[in-house]
């Protein structure tokens, strides 16, 4: 029997091809104690499979897709558009809609989710794929949930995307897409922790960007974040930024950008207690998962919620293996780690 939705206490890493690298990550995340998740569910790649073979233009279109080049970005636009308009407008299954709703009134249909994306070749050690396909924000009802499931599945096809694929040699044909429904947390404040300084890729350093509202405005870079390292339990650097701008969430479903009050725009996102909560969260995600992460967080009622975790791709190795030569070279070469 096909199964269409997993909770993500369901999920864990094997299950990478059915939820995609953000599903699998969220579901090992939701097993380590004291971590808080907000509750959700994972549309599988089977439902993704399924209404891509209800298509057989989709089909066709890849086939045409399959033999452009990263240069041909015109031809890449119009084919990939015309995959984006056939698959929103396919209708979904009642078989996959009834598990969907069966699964939404368990955390209660009324409630405010996040739709996002997770592709089975994102999040990974090695790519990252990260934003190449779409997240929606605050959806609320069941109409607009499954709207926005079908533009989840689109969004494997924008021409960013597709035009990432062809560049590291993946199969648009062999890319799946799972959509993780997630209860909404509406923060006073959220960012992204890095559990090495993505800058100096120093592994004690951990490195916090803060902002208020929303992490959506400080991902789409419109504030610039307040900054804070931490190394051992002790803030060793604080750069606070002008927020002028933040994300809320609107009452009747979607966000908005509102203006910050000017009295609070260089006020500090975290005081020193909740950035070092942050270091020990991200100290044990790290741990859990084995190597340097880059977390989701938000802070709502003075708690701290991990939204996502996936690792850091862009950090050095982890030793540099350097040849030197000695002073009385003859003829061999001494390998120095460091």
């Amino acid at each position: 029997m096909n199964s269409y939705v997993l909770e993500f206490q369901e999920i864990d890493k094997t299950k990478l091809m059915v939820v995609g690298g953000k599903g699998a990550n969220l579901g090992e995340l939701s097993r380590i104690v004291g971590i808080r998740v907000p509750e959700g569910f994972c549309v599988t790649t089977e439902a993704y499979q399924k209404i891509i073979g209800q298509a057989p233009e989709v089909n066709a279109l890849l086939d045409q897709l399959s033999l452009l080049k990263v240069d041909e970005r015109e031809r890449i636009g119009k084919i990939s558009g015309k995959i984006r308009r056939v698959i929103e407008e396919i209708a979904i299954p009642r078989d996959i809609e009834e598990e969907i709703t069966r699964y939404l009134s368990k955390l209660g249909e009324k409630n405010a989710y996040a739709v996002r994306s997770s592709a089975t070749a994102e999040d990974l050690p090695m790519t990252s794929f990260a934003g190449q396909q779409d997240t929606y924000l605050n959806i609320k009802g069941k109409a607009a949930i499954l709207q926005h499931i079908s533009k989840c599945w689109a969004s494997l096809f924008t021409e960013r995307a597709v035009t990432y694929r062809i560049q590291n040699g993946f199969d648009h044909c062999k890319v799946y897409l799972s959509v993780v429904i997630q209860r909404m947390v509406f923060p006073q404040a959220a960012g992204i922790l890095f559990t090495a300084d993505p800058v100096t890729a120093n592994r004690k350093v951990l490195s916090i960007d803060a902002s208020f509202g929303l992490g959506e405005a400080l991902v789409s870079g419109l504030v610039n974040a307040d900054i804070y390292k931490v190394r051992d339990g002790r803030v060793i650097d604080k750069k606070i930024s002008s927020k002028k701008l933040a994300i809320y969430a609107l009452g009747e479903g979607g966000t908005a950008e509102r203006e910050i009050e000017p009295e609070r725009q260089k006020q500090e996102t975290l005081t020193d207690e909740q950035i070092l909560e942050l270091e020990h969260i991200g100290r044990k995600i790290e741990a859990y998962f084995g190597c340097p992460q880059d977390i989701e967080w938000c802070l709502y009622e003075d708690t701290i919620y991990i939204v996502q975790s996936r690792p850091i791709t862009t950090l050095y190795p982890k030793h540099f293996y350097l040849y030197v030569k000695p002073a009385n070279y003859n003829g061999g070469l001494t390998l120095k780690v460091i």
